[in-house]
């Protein structure tokens, strides 16, 4: 082939493609392998991952997974040792074969990067730690515990095997493999507010790159990229995507210097040097990924291409197809089964709907005429359609709009978008939950002209719902005062503003003290009535100072009421001889139940007193008579 390529220009031109390179539904992220022979890529419904031969210019080989894949590493020259990271915390490893070997970590992870030298895999995510996995010992290690809550991606210095991570906080932490210690700290979310920038919260980091030995690009969660020089705190650049959008991937291009950063509306590629930009790409889906082909300018792009995969299909659900009578296709090479139905080549269903509906062409024509139609009626002067809600508002804006649709017709400019027509304002106008409530203090006073303004209003409101009842036609321009003579009104109406608020300011004053005139009149009629309550049976009366001390009671915790408990002798600690606590509890006596036993203690002391008498009286009466 190269022996062709000097001899022929055409071959030279030519531009050869790889045979179905694409994705069913919808790929997430892509891989080449450091040989630049295969290219990897995973997607989504169902979960798979697919390599391609670019010496082949062909598919390798397509392998089905259990769950979908967060990112996905090459741990070899070629395709022969791959490690995917999944979305239900499982770490699966394939081999040439396939499917090798499954493990699971113990939060959600959502980066990993491989360290060479010692065979480990740092995982970061949903966690403080940074998990480590030896591969060739096959075990855990010891975590790497961090100061951030979460993480979202990390990197590893191809040079000196720096491991970074970036977190949620904003933050940049450097590690140190050899030693396991922290050895630095960047706060990337303080150096990228700039004077010019609107965050509404803390930006999180969201791609981490290194180039070289001192270089790394960091993208944030408001769509900035900041390259660090390692030997400074503070960045070199910072550069703004202006979408506000997280930076999904970014790629270094030594041969020109330049950095490509992606989210996921726009590629933009930049001096690393200067911050000049070089040029962008704006796809019209969004961006998943971008792999930068080693040693060459050639892109790979992910993109969620359902619908661009099937342009020249069309989707058609099982009811559809029996109306068509093709529901005996079910099944054969002529429909793709997708979610709730099929996708059938757009020529066959054309062909189809032609022969089930052979009049199809008429019901086309008579709707071309009917449409027509409207189009010439709706150039007649036609009555004004008032809403139900806030017909004065309605009048209000349809009055406004006629003069900027004017002021546009002068200046030739485009009209500006109706309020009326816009369906996150047709609920004003439907609800009559937002009626204006033109009494309301608040209205008044920010509106103080609004009472001569809305009379005008509410007569040409009058005219109209009386042309709508009688079914005539408004005129363009209703009778009335000039143009001249309005605007002298509003001139005067504009002077007489602080006039007009005192005026209303007044009226409020005595609409007050109207009002509490009136309710000292009831207050004054009313009378007050006893009220009795029955308390249940089994039931005693409590104050409101027992139900208050219970509340503050409750709401303390099991440790203060215990040491409360104890300090009142109702509860008993000790130790026993193997160490462990005894607790010992005294039930606290009800009210009916200590008055029940002080009674009987009374009894028992009036019996015991009868007896002592009794006993008394009987030594007495052995001596003698004691009385008449």
């Amino acid at each position: 082939k190269r022996a062709l390529q000097k001899k022929d220009v055409d071959i030279r031109r030519r531009i050869e493609l790889i045979q179905d390179f694409e994705m069913p539904t919808v790929s997430t992220k892509i891989k080449v392998s450091r040989d630049g022979q295969y290219i990897m890529a995973v997607g989504t419904y169902k979960p798979r991952v697919r390599c391609f031969d670019t010496y082949q210019l062909s598919q390798k080989f397509e392998r089905c997974l259990d769950s979908e894949v967060v990112t996905f590493e090459i741990l070899s020259d070629d395709y022969s040792k791959i490690v995917f990271l999944q979305c239900g915390r499982f770490v699966e490893f394939h081999s040439q074969h396939g499917h090798y070997y499954k493990t699971r970590i113990p939060k959600f992870g959502r980066d990993f990067s491989y360290h060479y030298p010692s065979c480990d895999l740092y995982f970061v995510g949903a966690s403080s730690e940074v998990y480590r996995l030896n591969l060739e010992q096959g075990r855990f290690l010891n975590s790497l515990q961090t100061e951030a809550s979460e993480s979202n991606a990390c990197d590893i210095n191809p040079v000196h095997f720096l491991f970074a991570m970036g977190t949620a906080e904003g933050k940049v932490e450097c590690w140190d493999p050899r030693t396991r210690n922290r050895v630095g700290l960047l706060d990337c979310a303080l150096s990228s507010v700039t004077a010019d920038t609107e965050i509404e919260g803390l930006p999180s980091i969201s791609a981490l790159k290194f180039d070289g030995a001192l270089n790394m690009a960091v993208g944030t969660s408001i769509g900035q990229v900041l390259l660090y020089d390692l030997r400074s705190s503070n960045p070199l650049i910072v550069k703004d995507h202006h979408y506000g959008l997280p930076i999904k991937s970014i790629q270094f291009h030594d041969q020109l210097d330049l950095i490509i950063s992606a989210d996921s509306r726009i590629i933009k590629m930049w001096n690393k040097d200067t911050g000049k930009i070089f040029t962008s790409m704006e796809p019209e889906h969004d961006i998943n990924d971008v792999c930068l082909y080693p040693n060459s300018g050639m892109l790979n792009i992910l993109m969620p291409n359902k619908m661009q995969f099937y342009d020249d299909y069309k989707f058609v659900t099982r009811k559809d197809l029996e109306n068509l009578g093709l529901a005996h296709l079910i099944g054969s090479s002529l429909l793709r089964a997708y979610m709730h139905g099929f996708f059938m080549d757009i020529r066959l269903y054309h062909k189809a709907k032609m022969m089930a509906n052979p009049f199809a062409y008429e019901e086309y024509r008579r709707e071309k005429i009917r449409q027509k139609i409207e189009e010439t009626r709706a150039q007649r002067v036609q009555l004004k359609k008032l809403p139900k809600v806030n017909k004065e508002l309605a009048l209000k804006l349809m009055e406004e709009e006629g003069e900027e649709q004017q002021i546009s017709r002068k200046r030739k400019q485009k009209n500006l978008p109706s309020l009326l027509k816009d369906d996150r304002f047709k609920v004003m106008f439907e609800n009559p939950d937002f009626q204006v409530d033109e009494q309301s203090e608040e209205f008044r006073l920010l509106n103080p002209l609004v009472s001569k303004i809305s009379e005008k209003r509410k007569r040409k409101l009058k005219i109209l719902e009386e042309l709508e009842a009688q079914g005539q036609e408004e005129e363009e321009e209703p009778e009335g005062k000039a143009s001249d003579a309005e605007s002298s009104e509003s001139s005067e109406d504009e002077k007489g503003w602080v006039e007009e608020v005192r005026k209303q300011r007044k009226l409020l004053r005595q609409e007050e003290k109207l009002k509490r005139q009136e309710r000292l009149k009831e207050d004054q009629q009313t009378l007050l009535k006893p009220q009795f309550f029955e308390i249940k049976e089994g039931e005693e009366f409590r104050s409101f100072k027992d139900s208050a001390k219970k509340q503050k009671l409750m709401k303390k915790t099991l440790e203060d009421r215990l040491k409360l408990e104890e300090k009142l002798g109702t509860l008993n600690v000790s130790d026993t001889t193997v160490g462990s606590k005894q607790a010992t509890f005294k039930l606290k006596k009800s009210e009916q139940q200590r008055k029940q036993q002080e009674a009987e203690k009374r009894h028992r002391q009036e019996r015991k007193t009868l007896r002592r008498s009794a006993s008394h009286l009987k030594s007495r009466r052995g001596r003698g008579r004691l009385f008449h």
